[in-house]
């Protein structure tokens, strides 16, 4: 999920920094500290949308730098248990499916791809399901739920999805489900009262 966080912190400005105005020499050292970077509490940093406080810096003994207390907004992308997001399949592999959600990858385990036996093609990377006769390839565009979240700044990140439910899958399975529910709808008939 994407969020705006605001964080309350003291910010390092290094001397390659001192001749840019303050606010641009501390967006930048905070974007260094935080943009493309893991925080726990926040998840994955991605821009630094506002700076609201600026404090008066200190010089530390041995620390060539000036050291800032500041309060700013980041936003975020930290995917939470449960969601349902959108990304598209970058890479299919004999144990699962990796789908780009966001700045993140998620791992959708063969398992939880769809409510059929499926099969790999290892020559043309797809997945091809025994009776719906569905197929997964690089590419497609998918809707997920996220079923686990391993997220620890420094070590390997995992973020467990499931295509299995309703509604979730490539785009097309849905689209195809959509038809299917509609032709059903208009064969059918009302009750008249």
């Amino acid at each position: 999920m994407y969020k705006i966080a605001t964080i309350k912190t003291k910010i390092k400005v290094p001397p390659t920094k001192f001749g840019m105005s303050l606010q641009k020499a501390i967006k930048e050292s905070i974007a260094d500290s935080y943009e493309c970077r893991l925080d726990k509490r926040i998840g994955m940093g991605l821009a630094v949308t506002e700076i609201k406080e600026i404090g008066e810096g200190k010089i530390i003994a041995e620390d060539a730098s000036i050291h800032y207390p500041v309060t700013f907004d980041i936003l975020s992308f930290k995917p939470e248990v449960h969601e349902i997001v959108t990304g598209d399949v970058i890479d299919n592999t004999e144990f699962g499916s990796f789908i780009r959600i966001g700045p993140m990858d998620g791992l959708v385990h063969v398992s939880q791809l769809m409510n059929d036996y499926v099969s790999f093609d290892e020559k043309n990377s797809i997945f091809l399901g025994k009776e719906s006769k569905r197929t997964l390839k690089e590419g497609d565009p998918v809707r997920g739920k996220v079923i686990s979240v391993a997220m620890m700044p420094g070590k390997e990140n995992k973020i467990g999805l499931t295509m299995r439910q309703h509604n979730l899958g490539a785009f097309s399975w849905i689209e195809d489900e959509k038809k299917k529910f509609r032709k059903v709808l208009k064969e059918t008939p009302s009750k008249k009262k």
